[in-house]
């Protein structure tokens, strides 16, 4: 299996080389050549299996420069035993009679980063020995709330590492700023920018590459790598919990094999559902791919006219970790629709960066609304859902999985589709609780986010996940605020060089 840039499909490399760059020199993102196939009795045989075994069956199709006793390594520590709160890792929860709840956040930070982020390290160590050996991997990440803290935690003394975090100063939760600020670990920095993810996003890529930066940190044996999205190692162990989410719901018998699921995503930065569109490609059984966007509706705006345009007002929302505009690993997605034409995806993506639109051809289009349905919702329409479904489901969504909610229910409402669903489930409610709480109760008291948490837990008898409620009395290490054009400078004080 070798992969080439979305911006350079002349180029190969193997995964190791791909995972450890995290992205081409040339600003583009790595894809596989070929996806591999899965069929159906590949799927039902994995119905008896663990989600670690799973995991293996999985990832050894992609990555075939990984030794088997390699990738056992790195998925048996990843998903140990004690690392997620349940035994499934990512557990069916049922909604309704045909939607099954897909619960991400069962890890160590209660966000669905950790199921790929729990993994990374482990990926990205083995693999820089093939590929750097001689070199530090500087780990840096641009964060709109939980991937910041999945990735410093994943990687806090990690061997051979350092994690460096940017994220927007008023653009995270109470509890995800909590959440970093207070992290453990010798090899970690921890940085607020005075803007939004976007900006944060976009000023990462840009120091990733620079290729004077790149040669002051090889003069100090150095090299960076990705947490984000943008790095294949953090895309691939997504597309597992897709593939066992379908053994999941053949096993609970809410589906016959070969039958359809259409699966719903909350998601800004699009790579979520691109895992899911990759299963798809395996040969998962999925009908339609729902986008669940809030009030930074770019994403359905695209899905639904073909138009990409950040040019529009950007909303700080109670989903936060969607509150994007730049959605990079559609990029992944344009290269395969197109057929791999790399020069159409340089010409939109510059026109992205130049002007802010871009419009693909009638023939991606088409595609898109074969694969693709999209929606969106305001705070005010979520909190009401959320309100909803605790109610009269029994189910207590964050505000990012309640965005998802409210989509699925306007897209049956709109098609009367009866497809089995399972939607993504991308938050523990805590994470979120004044809005949640809020949500639930129909008024805001006014307490702090522990009291809040308190409340919402005595309110509704679920219980404050451990690595939340431990934080009330942890120490904060990290204050720096920059502005978005001293992040370069901020990396070199973080990496003392």
């Amino acid at each position: 299996m070798l992969y080439t840039s979305t911006r350079n499909k002349t180029l190969r490399v193997e995964a190791s080389e791909a995972i450890t760059r995290g992205i081409s020199e040339d600003g583009g993102l790595f894809v596989p050549v070929e996806i591999p196939k899965l069929s159906m009795q590949d799927i039902q045989d994995m119905i008896p299996m663990s989600y670690i075994e799973r995991a293996k069956k999985v990832l050894s199709l992609y990555l075939t420069d990984f030794t088997p006793e390699e990738i056992d390594y790195c998925v048996s520590g990843a998903y140990a035993e004690g690392k997620f709160d349940s035994d499934k890792v990512a557990p069916l929860v049922t909604l309704d009679e045909k939607a099954e709840v897909l619960e991400l956040f069962r890890g160590p930070t209660c966000a669905f980063k950790d199921m790929a982020l729990q993994l990374l390290p482990y990926l990205l160590t083995t693999a820089s020995k093939k590929a750097a050996p001689d070199k530090q991997i500087v780990i840096l990440v641009a964060t709109s709330g939980d991937t910041g803290k999945a990735a410093l935690e994943g990687f806090k003394d990690v061997p051979g590492t350092r994690i460096l975090v940017f994220y927007p100063r008023d653009g995270v939760s109470p509890m995800q700023k909590l959440q970093m600020v207070t992290q453990e670990g010798a090899n970690v920095g921890v940085c607020a920018i005075e803007g939004n993810f976007d900006d944060a996003q976009s000023g990462v890529k840009k120091i990733f590459t620079d290729k004077a930066v790149g040669a002051k940190l090889a003069e100090n044996g150095l090299m960076f790598s990705s947490a984000n999205s943008i790095n294949w190692g953090r895309l691939v162990p997504q597309i597992v919990y897709y593939c066992s989410a379908y053994a999941d719901m053949l096993e609970k018998g809410n589906l016959q094999p070969g039958e359809a699921m259409d699966i719903v995503v909350p998601t800004g930065n699009f790579g979520n559902i691109l895992a899911a569109y990759y299963a798809k490609l395996m040969g998962v059984p999925v009908g339609k791919l729902i986008c669940a966007s809030n009030a930074n509706n770019v994403l359905t705006d695209f899905l639904t006219t073909g138009t990409y345009d950040r040019n529009r007002t950007f909303f700080t929302t109670m989903s936060p970790s969607m509150d994007i505009l730049i959605s990079s690993n559609l990029e992944r997605l344009l290269f395969h629709l197109s057929g791999e034409d790399d020069a159409a995806v340089r010409d939109w993506m510059g026109k992205l960066a130049e002007t802010g639109v871009y419009t693909v051809s009638d023939e991606v289009f088409a595609q898109i609304k074969e694969n693709f349905d999209a929606g969106c919702a305001d705070d005010a329409t979520v909190s009401g859902v959320i309100r909803k479904t605790y109610e009269e489901d029994g189910y207590l969504s964050d505000t990012h999985t309640g965005v998802a909610i409210t989509v699925y229910r306007d897209y049956i409402a709109k098609h009367g589709d009866e497809t089995p669903t399972v939607i993504a489930a991308t938050a523990s409610p805590y994470k979120f609780s004044k809005s949640v709480l809020a949500a639930v109760l129909g008024e805001t008291p006014d307490l702090d986010e522990f009291d809040m948490a308190g409340a919402l837990q005595e309110k509704t008898g679920v219980k404050i996940p451990a690595p939340l409620s431990n934080l009330k009395d942890k120490t904060v290490r990290f204050t720096t605020t920059c502005p978005v054009d001293g992040m370069e400078q901020q990396v070199y004080d973080m990496l003392g060089i």
